[in-house]
């Protein structure tokens, strides 16, 4: 992604209408994000997952105090694969912001682009092919939340949803999937503002992680 900033700010600003990089206006106003303001956030977001990759588990996993020569441990696991449903404003940020939490736990993701601007997606892709990421772990798909929602809140090999910016019909319907298959879902809400650090908490791992408890005798 660093060695993309230009192709993928340039993506942004063309279809999205924001300036490829900062602009004051003459009465010295403060100055409006831009495009490439989006590509930093998303890259300075997917390192900080990957600060959190090896230090979630210490967080919200725990030693449970029991009655006994036992040890109980409480550690999180990976739930399985995750399907990502991205805003279409801000489409860069917005999609690494709902897949970083989800991978950075060992879950693998299938995620629908925004379908305003897909091509910072198809860009961000080209990086996950050719970065250390292990293929098959970032599925990206393209193409209109009309026909693709459905099969997501379907479809039984889908452990759970992360979604932002989607509508009302379509979240009722990522909702009635999940009654039938009992998978998670969670839509963020659409005025999320995106570059608060809220969004790097691991409050955002924990609902793509399966709890397991461990028992382990500590002495006869």
């Amino acid at each position: 992604m660093e060695g993309k900033r230009g192709e993928l700010a340039e993506a942004i600003s063309s279809v999205e209408g924001i300036e490829p990089r900062n602009k004051a206006n003459l009465k010295g106003a403060s100055k409006k994000a831009s495009s490439a303001d989006q590509v930093a956030a998303a890259i300075d977001r997917i390192v900080c997952y990957a600060g959190w990759a090896d230090k979630y588990g210490q967080v919200l996993g725990c030693n449970n105090p029991v009655a006994g020569p036992y040890y109980n441990f409480t550690v999180p696991e990976p739930t399985g694969v995750v399907a990502v449903i991205a805003p279409d404003r801000p489409s860069l940020l917005g999609l690494v912001s709902l897949i970083a939490p989800v991978i950075c736990s060992g879950n693998a993701v299938v995620a629908l682009a925004s379908e305003t601007n897909p091509i910072p997606a198809a860009i961000f892709a080209e990086a996950c092919a050719t970065c250390d990421l292990p293929a098959g772990v970032v599925n990206l798909l393209t193409g209109r939340r009309d026909e693709l929602i459905p099969h997501f809140a379907s479809h039984r090999e889908i452990a759970a949803i992360h979604a932002a910016g989607v509508s009302h019909e379509h979240a009722r319907t990522l909702r009635a999937g999940a009654a039938e298959n009992l998978k998670r879902v969670l839509v963020r809400d659409s005025d999320l503002a995106w570059t608060d650090n809220a969004c790097e908490s691991p409050g955002w791992i924990e609902p793509f992680v399966e709890m397991k408890t461990i028992w382990h005798p500590a002495g006869v």
